[in-house]
């Protein structure tokens, strides 16, 4: 029987109309969460279906991350729906520029990967943690890229991005802590989901095989557990996760 590590408790989801966004908005709900979604894309609606078919609370409010106002607004209709706010998982962050050199690439191309990537990031960030401060606390983990610890080429916007998502985690991890606030980010490798297509069985990966949006997904729950309580300013590659918390 899975341990209800979370009831009582309200998670904003960004980015959870699939893959790791969808399995870690399920997980919260298996562990008792009270789940809201922010997303542009209108398939949230099957993840809401799916955490109510299990008994589950959900509720998704249509949000261009990128737009502070909506973001804010996002945030506000959170509590004003479940009363509070106390974990985030910031995980729509997945837009890969057009393959370009670097010194080809397009200002318009840069910017609009840096929009989506980064400032989508620091958006939900500030907010939740403007309602954290004032409210006791709470966690935060936020998707980067295994490109935030190291480049490929010709994705130079993406390799960027994600660098500053793991300097925007860090920098707010050491802002807040004394607010009992965490904040952590991910990097998922190699997942099901993944527009990277490798094989794995030949990449430098300990485990030959691709990693499952659920294993991700046990990584975000640890993270935002107090069975993480000294985990924090710190970014998890997440190549091979069997976390028992969630059995």
């Amino acid at each position: 029987m899975t341990r209800r590590l979370f009831a009582n408790r309200v998670v904003l989801i960004t980015g959870a109309s699939t893959g790791i966004g969808r399995a870690t908005a399920l997980a919260f709900a298996r562990h008792g969460a009270k789940v809201a979604i922010g997303d542009v894309d209108e398939r949230a609606n099957e993840t809401i279906e799916l955490i109510e078919k299990t008994g589950g609370e959900a509720v998704f409010f249509k949000t261009d991350l990128t737009n502070g106002k909506e973001v804010k607004s996002l945030v506000e209709q959170t509590v004003k729906k479940f009363g509070g706010l106390h974990h985030a998982f910031n995980h729509a962050t997945s837009i890969l520029n057009i393959p370009t050199k670097f010194a080809d690439i397009e200002e318009v191309e840069f910017n609009k990967v840096m929009e989506v990537n980064i400032k989508s990031i620091f958006l939900t960030v500030k907010h939740e943690l403007q309602y954290m401060v004032a409210n006791g606390g709470g966690t935060i983990v936020n998707t980067a890229s295994l490109t935030g610890l190291m480049a490929d080429p010709f994705i130079a916007p993406y390799v960027t991005a994600n660098h500053a998502v793991i300097g925007l985690t860090k920098a707010a991890a050491f802002d807040y802590a004394q607010d009992g606030i965490r904040v952590n980010a991910i990097e998922p490798v190699l997942t099901e989901v993944s527009l990277t297509q490798l094989d794995v069985k030949k990449s430098f990966f300990p485990m030959p095989r691709a990693v499952k949006p659920e294993e991700i997904a046990d990584m975000v729950i640890f993270l935002s557990s107090d069975a993480a309580s000294f985990c924090n300013g710190t970014v998890y590659a997440v190549n091979r996760t069997n976390f028992p918390l969630t059995n």
